[in-house]
């Protein structure tokens, strides 16, 4: 829930060259960083394409003749899935990240994108504590049982209405990391249709 959108992964500090960078200097570049693609950007730092250790198999004078155009990006308020759909849509490992004027503003690999999805399980744990029981549900630390294993959350007490529990289970199964959501939640009363009683 905090790690969704581009703008919370991506690396902010790019190394960047212009489209008459030489050669030699992109190589170096790419040698020195151990980064397999650089954004090409013009004079007022809009992305104009993308060059990588494989455009370097043709020899040519400068950057702008080499780089593949036009280049993908993504926005910091775009999403990680959307991101990700993107680096496999267009076979690419890394995407310059624009603002609203299309000004180079940071960069996002698939190693971000994946940093997010594989967290810990103690790490998941606690953000569906603090940010969907305590901060979402004003609920107690204490009053659901949450494990969670490879990335699967069991959700394990009682809620005061039923209409809690598949915002629960919703905003559980948002949180980046989770793989899936078993919900073993009951409820004091049923509010769903405006009928009274418990759940057994």
């Amino acid at each position: 829930m905090k790690h969704r959108k581009i703008g919370n992964v991506m690396t902010d500090d790019v190394v960047r060259v212009s489209s008459r960078t030489s050669f030699d200097e992109v190589g170096a570049l790419l040698s020195r960083h151990r980064f397999n693609g650089l954004p090409v950007v013009d004079g007022d730092d809009k992305v104009v394409g993308m060059i990588t250790g494989t455009d370097l198999s043709e020899p040519a004078p400068t950057a702008g003749e080499l780089m593949s155009r036009p280049a993908v990006t993504v926005r910091p308020q775009d999403s990680i899935v959307d991101a990700a759909r993107a680096m496999d849509r267009h076979r690419v490992e890394r995407l310059p990240v624009v603002d609203e004027e299309d000004r180079l503003i940071g960069i996002v690999t698939r190693r971000d994108l994946l940093r997010v999805f594989l967290r810990p399980d103690d790490e998941i744990r606690a953000e569906v504590i603090d940010e969907v029981l305590v901060r979402s549900l004003w609920l107690g630390p204490q009053s659901v049982a949450v494990t969670v294993t490879d990335g699967v959350v069991r959700l394990e007490g009682q809620l005061d209405r039923h209409s809690e529990i598949p915002i629960a289970v919703r905003m559980t199964g948002q949180v980046d990391g989770v793989v899936a959501v078993v919900d073993r939640l009951s409820y004091r009363v049923d509010d769903s249709a405006g009928r009274g009683g418990a759940r057994r």
